[in-house]
């Protein structure tokens, strides 16, 4: 080979060369000590009383100050790996046993419990939400989901992903690249408050692809193909799973803040001529074809979600022909516990992880790859990804206090450390690219495995735990909440932060 083919070749091959992404920034609060601004504002508030109650009382009145704030500070300013302080860590359980005191962890439902009117009632959050059925503008139907409690309306779009196999590095750079555009779009869309995606591992029955084949077979085909399609037909789903994925989108009732609420039908007939322009933009992102979920398919994949053992049974009824009729108010559990850090629901126990730490440093597309795959060990898999577009006036303000937060972490000190500089350079990056014109938007993952039976659970935390750094993520298990965070997984839109009785300027705060 020539020294200019020699060249040629390596150009080229620099060329192709995958992109990488990275700069994730978790907005935080100036403090000393590795506190933020509440656990540093305590600190003062405390020197001050420390000096006044020396001048007062002297040192019988000084110790107890000391110790009192000594302690408070402690709560805040000790964190674990996954910069959890231990006042968090402290609430979380008190929460926990409060609830379990009480008898809320467990759930009863149907003729012989206590929910009105003897239903199969969904529990917890989604208790009191309301489904209901519209049709938009292509005259496809879609489900509307209202949460009363906080005024939000969610739709779902199911999607057909095309998979990255066999597919250019230029194809998978423009697909990232134009979803990347259709979630910064999000933040101009009115009313819009949060979307996420849910991607499903599950096992495969058989009974769709059974229905496929004997649709579209000839009755006089050669003896060879028909017996090789029956072949197929009976030992393919052996052991193969389905994957099935999911976006919603989260309205907000009132369009503005001190607007009023809009009612189901108002939202209703909004979305109606909004919702092909989303679900085209959603096609070019390679999420495939896209279409509104029916009403009656939410209601299938929730009863399922809860209740794993009747997949099975609906397959077969629309295999022989039949529609399974299910109301949003019997598809819930008939019986459900919520443990420390699993969650018991009918025919399965389920655990929930949620994630602390996006993954560090430069990566690839396919970063993800491993956790969205089937896993053995796993029965039912769930990854969601929740994002919450911020508006460009908030998105200002949060980059600019997120960069005067890491200037000062890294001049608070005359040798300040190479991740504080690293921090400071990222958010001077992120600050840049938002002046531009880049959009911002908070993000979470979370990620539900569930099993058949309790005595395979430690085999299912295991293989999350591998698969979870293979893509680098920090996950951690949603102790004392398993039952919030499960339902948190389903595609429904919710918006847990707005559920949450901590405000999130003090969780930032902390």
């Amino acid at each position: 080979m020539s020294m200019v083919e020699q060249s040629f070749q390596t150009y080229e091959q620099q060329a192709r060369r995958q992109r990488t992404y990275g700069n994730w920034r978790k907005p935080t609060t100036p403090g000393l000590l590795g506190m933020g601004s509440l656990g540093t504002t305590i600190l003062f508030v405390g020197l001050v009383s420390l000096i006044v109650a020396w001048f007062v009382g002297g040192y019988r009145a000084a110790i107890p100050t000391v110790l009192g704030f000594g302690v408070v500070l402690g709560l805040l300013a000790f964190k674990d790996r996954h910069q959890s302080t231990t006042a968090e860590r402290a609430g979380k359980w008190l929460t926990w046993a409060l609830a379990r005191r009480r008898g809320l962890h467990l759930y009863r439902s149907g003729p012989v419990s206590h929910v009105p009117w003897g239903t199969h009632q969904l529990p917890g959050l989604l208790a009191a939400s309301e489904l209901s059925e519209w049709t938009d503008s292509w005259g496809r139907p879609f489900a509307l989901l209202r949460v009363p409690s906080t005024g939000h309306y969610s739709v779902i779009f199911a999607t057909e992903p095309d998979g990255a196999s066999l597919v250019d590095p230029e194809q998978v750079d423009q697909w990232v690249a134009q979803w990347g555009a259709w979630l910064a779009s999000l933040s101009s869309e009115p009313g819009l408050v949060g979307a996420s995606v849910t991607v499903e591992t599950a096992p495969d029955s058989g009974a769709r692809l059974k229905q496929e084949v004997e649709l579209q077979v000839h009755p006089d085909a050669p003896a060879v193909a028909l017996a090789m399609l029956a072949e197929v037909v009976a030992r393919y789903p052996e052991g193969s799973a389905t994957i099935r994925a999911w976006v919603s989108l989260t309205f907000s009732a009132a369009t503005r803040p001190g607007a009023r609420r809009r009612s189901a039908a108002e939202v209703g007939r909004d979305l109606a001529s909004r919702l092909t322009t989303l679900s085209q933009g959603l096609m070019a992102t390679g999420a495939g074809g896209a279409r509104p979920v029916a009403a009656q398919e939410l209601c299938e994949f929730v009863r399922v979600a809860y209740d794993p053992a009747v997949a099975l049974t609906l397959d077969e009824a629309r295999q022989q022909g039949q529609v399974p009729e299910l109301r949003w108010s019997d598809v819930g559990p008939v019986a459900a516990e919520s443990g420390w850090s699993t969650y018991r629901h009918d025919s399965a126990v389920s655990t929930t992880w949620g994630m602390t730490a996006p993954p560090r440093g430069e990566v690839f597309s396919s970063v993800l790859h491993g956790l969205l795959n089937p896993h053995a060990d796993i029965d039912r898999k769930r990854v969601t990804m929740l994002f919450r577009p911020l508006d460009p006036a908030r998105a200002a303000r949060v980059v600019d206090l997120d960069k005067r937060a890491a200037d000062f972490r890294a001049t608070v000190s005359d040798r300040p450390t190479a991740r504080a500089m690293n921090e400071q350079r990222a958010a001077a990056a992120t600050a840049a690219e938002e002046a531009l014109g880049a959009g911002l938007l908070d993000f979470a993952v979370m990620v539900t495995a569930t099993v058949a039976s309790e005595d395979r659970l430690p085999d299912a935390v295991s293989a999350i735990d591998m698969l979870a750094a293979s893509s680098r993520l920090q996950l951690r298990p949603m102790y004392g909440s398993q039952d919030v965070a499960f339902t948190g997984t389903l595609p429904l839109g919710l918006m847990l932060p707005s559920h949450s009785a901590l405000p999130s300027s003090i969780r930032g705060a902390l």
